[in-house]
């Protein structure tokens, strides 16, 4: 029999007796009152305690099997014993920085900062399930959930490295679970707003011309930000009547270029820039990389909403949406790789208010006389945009 025993406490009073285990074959027990069976497995004056979740002797068997594996694969070097999470931290992120962005490499570089203090000088090999859950419980809720989550995403591939290295049996941050976003509305300006908006910024100061101009090669494009102001003139072609999308230096976002249409807004608006500064072509189309303080500045002027530059992505997609555009066409020129999905679920109900208002137009009859259209709904806050 084994881990079968009852206990007294210092007082005499009775305490609730231990589960009884019951050998079956080497390093496999059965719980007697449960019928789940157990692995017990030694290795290096070590014993490795698991539940094997099954009742079932055969399959029992096999889970042990893997468990055993799994544990021989251990590495006893005093490297791998005495390595603490901050060191493996460390030696993670200097083996993956070289396949990120920059931008994905500073995020995971504040990720593991904020881990360190939870786990400071612990041997990564002692690290539990009960260490991760007190982390867990301390910044739940304490932060931003897409902070949360990214944290929870950089401390998995911390210690996916420990169990590789055989530093780890397993995993414990993998039972950690996601925690759920909460969608932000999309800030969207009409078409009125943004004529507003953009004839407030050059009205300001005659040094806001290129703020204006980045505005509108944001919403006639559907760039975001960095492709936009890393947009250069050899990029352009206009013979062909396309652009390519490029992110300059830092890449776009999914690291691959995209070839998109001169829409009829943006093409003037290129060639009027073209025009005024007869630039070379290693030349940014945009000479600034923000517009921010134009857009701010202008939004409080006019009594706008706190317009953003991603509010400009928004204002592109709510106008292909009302030009009759497919999902999976838009998804494409915003360089998704969804075939359309974020598209739908973010822009969905502008295509049901687009969709009521062609319909409205169906007013043909062989009873009666054609009557006039009925008014069509305003689409909301983003849909005339």
């Amino acid at each position: 029999m084994l881990w079968s025993m009852t206990t007294n406490s210092p007082d005499n009073a009775p305490q609730p007796a231990q589960p009884s285990f019951a050998k079956v074959a080497e390093c496999l027990y059965r719980n007697e009152s449960s019928g789940i069976y157990y692995a017990l497995v030694k290795r290096h004056s070590k014993q490795f305690r698991r539940s094997l979740k099954t009742a079932d002797c055969q399959l029992a068997r096999r889970r042990l099997a893997e468990f055993r594996d799994k544990v021989t694969r251990l590495s006893q070097t005093q490297r791998a014993t005495s390595l603490t999470f901050d060191e493996l931290a460390t030696r993670w992120f200097d083996l993956a920085k070289g396949k990120m962005k920059e931008s994905s490499a500073l995020r995971r570089q504040t990720c593991i900062h904020m881990l360190k203090p939870f786990f400071k000088n612990k041997a990564a090999r002692n690290l539990t399930a009960r260490d991760l859950d007190e982390w867990e419980q301390k910044r739940r809720g304490a932060t931003a959930a897409q902070t949360f989550n990214i944290e929870r995403e950089t401390l998995i591939h911390i210690l996916d490295l420990a169990v590789r290295d055989g530093i780890l049996l397993e995993n414990p941050a993998r039972q950690i679970k996601r925690q759920k976003r909460k969608a932000p509305k999309a800030a969207i300006p009409t078409r009125e707003q943004f004529r507003l908006l953009v004839q407030t910024i050059r009205a300001a100061d005659p040094r806001a011309q290129a703020g204006g101009d980045l505005v509108e090669l944001l919403a006639y494009s559907g760039m975001r930000l960095g492709e936009a102001v890393a947009l250069r003139w050899r990029d352009v072609d206009f013979k062909r009547g396309v652009f390519t999308v490029t992110g300059g230096e830092r890449g776009t976002k999914n690291s691959e270029q995209r070839t998109v249409p001169l829409f009829p807004s943006l093409r003037p608006l290129l060639e009027r820039i073209r025009g005024e500064r007869a630039p070379a072509a290693h030349e940014c189309v945009i000479p600034i990389s923000t517009a921010k303080k134009c857009i701010e500045t202008a939004c409080r002027k006019a009594g706008l909403p706190d317009f953003h530059h991603h509010s400009l992505r928004h204002c592109f997609c709510s106008n292909a949406i009302e030009a009759g555009a497919d999902f999976k066409v838009i998804a494409g020129w915003l360089g998704h790789k969804d075939g359309g999905g974020l598209v739908a679920k973010t822009y969905g109900h502008l295509r049901d208010v687009h969709s009521m208002n062609m319909a409205q137009r169906m007013t043909f009859s062989a009873t009666a006389e054609e009557p006039a259209p009925a008014n069509v709904v305003s689409l909301p806050t983003a849909a005339t945009a």
